[in-house]
């Protein structure tokens, strides 16, 4: 399977608009998680396997292949992963939804004492 890309059919776009290829691609298993760990700088496939929960790794190569076609991620010296620039800057964009994910999880947890039958 080939990395999604602008232009080319995905998921949900027959016409592979650039926002439709970019969630095709961050929709796939793991592959925001792996972007996520690799903000912090270059490591290696076996130490960034076990940040990702120990994830199988079958699917780890073929999310880091994708990455890699998409332009988001390199493989450094033949051993480590790092972010480009281009991955770095999908890292950046990511941030708010961070930040919004943490005020909508605290709204629920508020208002999980205020929800009927919450006490159930």
């Amino acid at each position: 399977m080939t990395a999604p890309r602008p232009g080319r059919p995905v998921r949900g776009s027959a016409t592979g608009r650039p926002l439709m290829a970019a969630l095709d691609l961050f929709g796939r298993r793991w592959a925001l998680r792996i972007l996520w760990e690799l903000h912090e700088g270059p490591i290696g496939f076996r130490t960034l396997q076990q940040r990702c929960d120990d994830m199988s790794s079958s699917v780890l190569r073929q999310r880091l292949r994708e990455l890699t076609e998409a332009g988001l991620v390199t493989q450094q010296d033949g051993t480590e992963y790092s972010l480009t620039p281009l991955g770095t800057e999908a890292h950046s964009a990511l941030r708010p939804l961070v930040r919004w994910s943490s005020r909508w999880a605290e709204t629920l947890t508020e208002g999980t004492e205020e929800l009927p039958g919450s006490g159930d």
